[in-house]
């Protein structure tokens, strides 16, 4: 695989540095995308298409451990992590957590592009895998066949409908966008008068409660999107 078709993902919210990394690796043919903050750089990170991620220690919000420690338990994306020179501790808390390498700010731009190819020799025969089950509870799917049970009941949903609940249940917890669901399910922008998504999600309800799981633990947050508890 070359340099121009990896994807790399920086979460930081320092926009010149965004600007400079951004400036820096597309020279070496690397793709980069910038978030600012640890909620929209989790949902980034597991879209599936990154293969490296670049994820300071001090962030807004959620810290860069706990961002770190969230994606540990779904799956291996390499992760160099990035922080204030000095920052022992935090550099072996992250190590501990599950970091590939840590670098410290400011960083020389020649050492940063050595060990991103580095990290990227050590997994190019090992490609990300994303989980293929994910358990809530009684609820339990399994994305390689597209099946659903509840309490090991079997519940038939659409194609368009299992994509949701998986996105929903990689996202536990999460309230995701009507806005980012639109573009994930039906590759358009969202719009107030398009109640497609509004319908599959009553549907889901509708047959999860049939099969015993309690429906209400898929939320509607009004005016933001959705989230399964």
């Amino acid at each position: 695989m070359t340099t121009t078709s990896m994807h790399l993902l920086l979460i930081d919210d320092d926009p010149v540095l965004g600007e400079q990394l951004t400036s820096l690796l597309s020279q070496q043919g690397y793709r980069l995308t910038h978030c600012i903050d640890a909620e929209s750089g989790l949902l980034r990170a597991q879209a599936g298409d990154i293969h490296l991620l670049l994820l300071d220690v001090r962030l807004p919000g959620m810290s860069g451990l706990e961002l770190l420690a969230t994606l540990r338990q779904q799956g291996a994306l390499p992760v160099l992590m990035l922080s204030a020179c000095g920052a022992e501790e935090e550099r072996i808390r992250g190590l501990q957590n599950g970091a590939d390498d840590y670098l410290a700010k400011p960083f020389n731009p020649i050492e940063l592009i050595l060990r991103i190819e580095a990290l990227l020799r050590r997994t190019i025969q090992q490609p990300v895998t994303q989980p293929q089950r994910l358990t809530l509870g009684a609820l339990s799917l399994n994305q390689a066949t597209a099946e659903i049970n509840v309490a090991g009941s079997g519940v038939e949903l659409t194609p368009l409908q299992f994509r949701l609940l998986w996105l929903l249940a990689q996202h536990r917890g999460q309230t995701l966008s009507k806005s980012y669901l639109y573009h994930r399910l039906f590759q358009r922008e969202y719009s107030s008068y398009d109640r497609s998504l509004d319908m599959h999600v009553s549907r889901i309800r509708r047959k999860l409660s049939s099969a015993g799981f309690d429906a209400h633990r898929l939320q509607t947050q009004h005016g933001k999107g959705y989230c399964l508890q």
